[in-house]
């Protein structure tokens, strides 16, 4: 009987050998990587920033073409008609006549806007979405950044969280074979075998799921630096501890001049305020002025009898029925809207330093305390080995002294994990910058064909026209056939 257990311990060991150390029998290449790497490759091909950049691309385009309305507006118009009476027509001469004529008319005509509230209102509007658009940009860098950062320390977390369960697993073995050896020489019970055999296993089992998270985690790295997503990192830095020297005040001061979406907000203030003058527009007069000349004749192309016009043309709305008055009531609520926004953003920007920084300083303490707990729990987990070898501890006490060392190690690494979480949290609540001084601006063709390629890359990847053509008709004959079930119900009916 003792034989037997001795072989499926054994057996057992052999078998979760294969199971969670696959790079025993086959070496995998690695990248070593490291934070500003991962966020240097982040930058150059995540789809936020290209989106972020062509948005202000669009800003731009709507903020020039609303300055460009101001300017002169010239068109060019040609009509070539013929016609006459339908029946003969007595005429002055005493004969009949169709009386058929064609004519040729060109003509150009200039007109400049020499005031015109609406215009003035909308190029308001739109250099406030350009301006926003310009914050926007910088806030994806941002927004990425601290992306970048939290799957590159959840990747941290998980492969020391593995280290973790891979001395677990290590020590409960090397308790199992303690254990065996003493019921062998019949020393201890077979309770304590079995006992120590469940631990083991349940630590093996842990060992699996801590491998399984890192993968995942390592996956959406990989994803979010936009490489592939089966590669193997090895991360050159490890969880570690740099202290904060900033304090609360300061931090909160920081973000209120600093923070980009909080300056959008204010964007959105202005862009109410212009809309607010836009609806206004409708009470107010419009004056064109205009240059045209014409020419007009029986022969193509038309080109004689040159005549010209010059003026100034003003319109301006007497009675709507009340729309103006209505749009302007609308604007006026958007705006307070806006108004009320913009105070409640300055709250939430408070508050979310506030909160980022007092979880900081929460970890911070967390990290010296579990540092301790660690040591403490090291030794008294040798302490308890050393009692149950000498026949004076139990094997729970042994056991019960692993799982508490396991929870004091994963507590430190969790306070680590958390401190430095919070410590990029922190960075995005004040609005510190993210783009590298040197990131290379691509002009807009540089970008076009660069989504082109990626584009087209991902649509062949997926074959995305067959499959939405098949799947359409799919659903579509599903839908048919719905139908028709339906409609022989009601028959029968």
């Amino acid at each position: 009987m003792k034989t037997k257990n001795t072989a499926r311990t054994a057996l057992l060991g052999a078998l979760f050998t294969l199971l969670l150390v696959p790079g025993a029998f086959a070496q995998e290449k690695t990248l070593p990587i490291d934070l500003q790497t991962a966020i240097d490759k982040a930058f150059a091909t995540h789809a936020d920033i290209k989106k972020a950049e062509y948005s202000l691309d669009a800003a731009r385009a709507d903020y020039n073409a609303a300055r460009e309305s101001f300017g002169p507006k010239v068109t060019f118009s040609h009509n070539t008609s013929r016609g006459g009476y339908w029946d003969e027509q007595l005429t002055a001469m005493g004969g009949y006549s169709k009386n058929l004529k064609t004519s040729h008319n060109n003509g150009f005509n200039l007109s400049v806007p020499i005031f015109n509230a609406g215009l003035n209102a909308s190029e308001k509007q739109a250099k406030a979405r350009y301006q926003s658009g310009v914050l926007g940009e910088e806030l994806a860098f941002i927004k990425l950044k601290q992306t970048v950062s939290s799957a590159y320390y959840t990747l941290l977390a998980t492969i020391d969280a593995q280290k973790v369960c891979e001395q677990s697993v290590s020590t409960l073995q090397d308790h199992l074979k303690n254990v065996q050896a003493q019921y062998d020489v019949g020393v201890v019970a077979k309770v304590d075998l079995l006992r120590s055999e469940v631990e083991l296993t349940s630590a093996q089992q842990d060992l699996l799921k801590a491998e399984n998270q890192h993968s995942i985690a390592e996956a959406r790295l990989n994803n979010i630096m936009g490489i592939a997503q089966d590669t193997k990192l090895a991360p050159v830095e490890e969880l570690g501890y740099k202290a904060y020297g900033e304090t609360l005040p300061r931090c909160i001061d920081y973000a209120m001049l600093h923070r980009l979406d909080l300056q959008q907000s204010r964007l959105q203030v202005k862009a109410a305020e212009a809309a607010l003058n836009g609806a206004k527009a409708g009470w107010a007069p419009a004056v064109t002025g205009s240059l045209s000349n014409s020419w007009s004749d029986d022969r193509w192309p038309g080109d004689k009898g040159s005549n010209w016009g010059a003026g100034v043309g003003v319109s301006m709305n007497v009675f709507d029925s009340g729309v103006t008055k209505s749009n302007v009531a609308r604007a006026k609520a958007n705006l307070m809207t806006a108004k009320e926004t913009y105070r409640q953003d300055t709250d939430n920007v408070e508050l979310d330093v506030r909160n980022c920084y007092n979880t900081l300083r929460e970890a911070e303490k967390r990290i010296s305390t579990t540092q301790v707990a660690v040591a403490k729990a090291e030794e008294d987990y040798h302490i308890a080995q050393v009692r149950y070898e000498a026949g004076v501890g139990t094997n729970t006490d042994v056991l019960d002294a692993q799982v508490a060392l396991s929870r004091a190690r994963n507590n430190f690494n969790n306070s680590l994990y958390d401190y430095n979480l919070a410590k990029t949290a922190l960075d995005t609540a004040m609005g510190i910058e993210a783009r590298p001084d040197d990131y290379r601006y691509l002009s807009y063709g540089e970008r076009y064909k660069a989504t082109k390629a990626v584009y087209d890359a991902a649509v062949e990847t997926t074959d995305s026209d067959k499959a939405l053509k098949e799947t359409v008709k799919a659903l579509e004959k599903a839908r048919s056939e719905r139908r028709k079930a339906a409609s022989a119900a009601k028959k029968k009916s």
